[in-house]
């Protein structure tokens, strides 16, 4: 945000997690929203996630890469339209190695690569319950990507889903790296901000690119 009296700054939020407030300059979050917007298109495009218990996420989401569904990984939209997921761009995967190695100060290892894409979008009522990214067999790091209306982001532990956590607020172009002994630390998003997001972006709501390593045959 312009004028702020005290600058945001890189912070180890917990040991593998890191916040990198203003990442992504504004050009590359509009080219990412852009494509966001060709992504969520059917087939196997932006649908509503509902869970084993009935329930829905008010989150609305799309996946690259593989499909992810309540709690495992396909290659078609198993809970949607049946399609064949979208492959994963080659340029996302490698913004989620540089998104590591500005967050760790290191290289991801060789032959790791970013093949998972979640992408979600939240209205301005909607929340995201504490969970745990689980289901990858890869240990890499989970890259977080905001466009948007800010939120508030909890980061907890990994032993369960209440204390201790720490709220963070993340912006658009912020970005949230977490893995380490945090890679499987709970999280979810308890409120999001409307109407804070940049007015040129032309986005009403929160985008959110999770990127991950699945590790999966």
């Amino acid at each position: 945000m312009d004028g702020e009296l005290f600058p945001r700054e890189r912070t180890l939020i917990a040991p593998g997690a890191v916040h990198l407030p203003d990442w992504l300059e504004p050009a590359r979050q509009r080219e990412l929203l852009d494509a966001a917007r060709v992504w969520a298109r059917p087939p196997a495009g932006l649908r509503t996630v509902r869970t084993p218990g009935g329930g829905t996420m008010t989150a609305r989401q799309v996946c690259l890469g593989l499909h992810w569904y309540p709690y495992a990984y396909a290659r078609t939209a198993v809970d949607g339209d049946g399609a064949p997921v979208k492959p994963m761009p080659s340029r996302l995967a490698e913004l989620g190695r540089e998104a590591v190695a500005a967050a760790y100060g290191a290289p991801l290892a060789d032959g790791v690569e970013y093949d998972i894409a979640l992408v979600n979008f939240y209205g301005g009522d909607s929340r995201m319950g504490m969970h745990r990214d689980a289901e990858e067999r890869s240990g890499a790091p989970v890259v977080s990507l905001s466009l948007g209306d800010a939120c508030v982001f909890r980061f907890g532990n990994t032993a369960n889903r209440g204390r201790p956590y720490r709220d963070v607020e993340l912006r658009s172009g912020d970005l949230f790296v977490f893995g380490e002994a945090s890679r499987l630390a709970y999280h979810g998003v308890p409120k999001v901000l409307p109407g804070t997001g940049p007015q040129g972006l032309g986005l009403t709501g929160r985008l959110n690119i999770t990127l991950r390593v699945g590790g999966l045959p």
